[in-house]
Formats: C-alpha cells, structure tokens, sequence
C-alpha cells in the first residue's frame, strides 16, 4: 500500500485498487445495492469528455477529461459518483463543466 499525496492509502478490494479506504468502503457498498437490485449497472472509472483537445499557433492543447468513480442507474437515472475527502480547486472546475455539458446526469459527491 502506497500513501499518497492526500493522506489517502491505496487499498486493493477484489483485484481491484482504489486511491483510499473510503472509496473502497463505498465499492462494497455499491455492489451489496446492486446485488439487492437498489441500482444496477455498476462502472468503475467513468470518463467523460469536458473539452476537446485543440491546436493553437502551432500549440497542441490536450483534451479535459473528467473520471468519476462510480456510475451507476438508480430508479432509471443515471449517477455519476464520485467519493472526495477533499474537493480540490481542480475538481471544482472540472465539477462545472460536468454539470453544464451532462445535465441529464446526477453528479453525487460522497463525503
């Protein structure tokens, strides 16, 4: 197990490595309410695009990227799950642009 930039450790769950121990508490979690049929569809590390990569005066940006989680469907909506000990100002950016390009999903943040 490795610690990481935020205090965080690395924990393994069925194969499976997570950056912390809340993250891998709220996988086990997940797979119990997909099991008692509570949600289905379960996804670990979804992608979404938030910005194409683009060139510029002969300068290549890269893509925006945002990856959550968890995704996963509760009562026919899409969730989009993300487990934060601490919402760096990074990810409050990239938590807008999630909700003005993806406003048909459920950004959820668990804390």
């Amino acid at each position: 197990m490795n610690y990481r930039k935020y205090g965080n450790k690395e924990i393994i769950v069925n194969g499976i490595r997570f950056q912390s121990k809340k993250e891998a508490n709220r996988y086990c979690e997940l797979l119990l309410l997909q099991r008692a049929k509570i949600i289905s569809n379960l996804k670990l590390q979804p992608r979404f695009l938030l910005q194409e990569g683009f060139k510029k005066n002969g300068k290549t940006y890269k893509k925006i990227e945002y990856i959550a989680d968890f995704q996963y469907v509760e009562n026919g909506k899409v969730i989009i799950e993300d487990v934060k000990g601490y919402e760096t100002e990074v990810f409050k950016i990239k938590h807008k642009l999630f909700e003005y390009k993806y406003p048909e999903f459920e950004l959820r943040l668990v804390k």
